[in-house]
């Protein structure tokens, strides 16, 4: 018999390569973007250009922004490789240069931010009104990481804009949730919300390996309704015949805005115990437009 010693490094390459992981582990989709019945494509980032987003369809977030989350976003924690957008959690000091102790404002009285992030939208740039937008993602899921997929209206500011959370992933009531939201402004000060909060465990129960995988969110929008799916799961549906401000402007009748971010800390929990970097990937955001 013939001595194949020598060929047991090649094979072991080739079982390898026909063993790899099925295409939903992939971090970049090969498959181009499709239309879909009665919908065209009306715009598609894939994240294959460059290593930066875009400018032409792209904006940042600087500092503290929100919700007194621990993260000073700054365009530095975003990068494109291998077709996917990396958004990039670090622990870090960076010194507040907006600092002022005896402020009661938590974003100046904060000498210092212990974590950074990105935070990218498409405001001004590329705003959409109806239709389906897709975005393929993986998320990291580790203590205090608040991942997010959302729009805001163009006009009006919070909350009378109307926002629509297609995923957030987050802390409720010390457990891990998959959310599915949409608010709009109340009487006086009041926010209203339509909410959809799922136990993580309900995606794990599905599937244990849930957290190595890409998944796709979608928000389907009609000028009745805004359903919100998750791997075509719906998860919520919010009726916009009853989502109208007290001044009766809707904020869903209007053009809005995509924004992708990794916050750290607040809803997310308590990162103190994770290891960092964490990161949060997406591989595509797809617009569709009926023709």
């Amino acid at each position: 018999m013939k001595n194949i010693s020598g060929l047991y490094p090649v094979l072991i390459i080739l079982i390898s390569l026909f063993s790899c992981k099925a295409p939903e582990y992939l971090p970049d989709s090969s498959e181009p973007a499709q239309e879909k019945n009665g919908f065209e494509l009306v715009w598609a980032e894939e994240f294959n250009e460059g290593n930066k987003p875009i400018p032409k369809s792209w904006s940042y977030e600087y500092g503290f922004i929100r919700n007194e989350e621990l993260q000073w976003y700054q365009d530095d924690n975003a990068r494109i490789k291998n077709g996917v957008l990396i958004i990039e959690g670090k622990r870090e000091e960076i010194k507040n240069p907006n600092y002022d102790k005896g402020s009661s404002d938590w974003r100046k009285n904060r000498k210092y931010a212990n974590y950074s992030s990105s935070s990218i939208n498409t405001r001004g740039k590329k705003e959409f009104q109806y239709g389906i937008i897709e975005v393929r993602a993986r998320i990291n899921t580790a203590r205090g990481n608040w991942p997010a997929i959302w729009t805001l209206g163009v006009e009006k500011p919070w909350p009378a804009n109307g926002e629509v959370d297609i995923m957030e992933y987050y802390m409720v009531n010390n457990e891990p949730h998959i959310l599915a939201n949409a608010a709009w402004k109340g009487s006086e000060e009041y926010v209203n919300w339509d909410s959809e909060k799922i136990p993580f465990g309900h995606f794990l129960d599905k599937d244990p390996k849930w957290t190595e995988k890409f998944h796709i969110w979608k928000m389907q929008w009609t000028e009745e309704y805004i359903r919100l799916y998750l791997d075509d799961e719906l998860l919520n549906e919010i009726d916009l015949g009853k989502t109208t401000n007290p001044d009766g402007f809707n904020p869903f009748h209007q053009p809005h805005y995509i924004l992708l971010n990794l916050a750290l800390g607040s809803n997310g929990g308590n990162p103190s115990t994770t290891e960092f970097p964490q990161y949060y990937e997406v591989d595509y955001v797809r617009v569709y437009q009926k023709k």
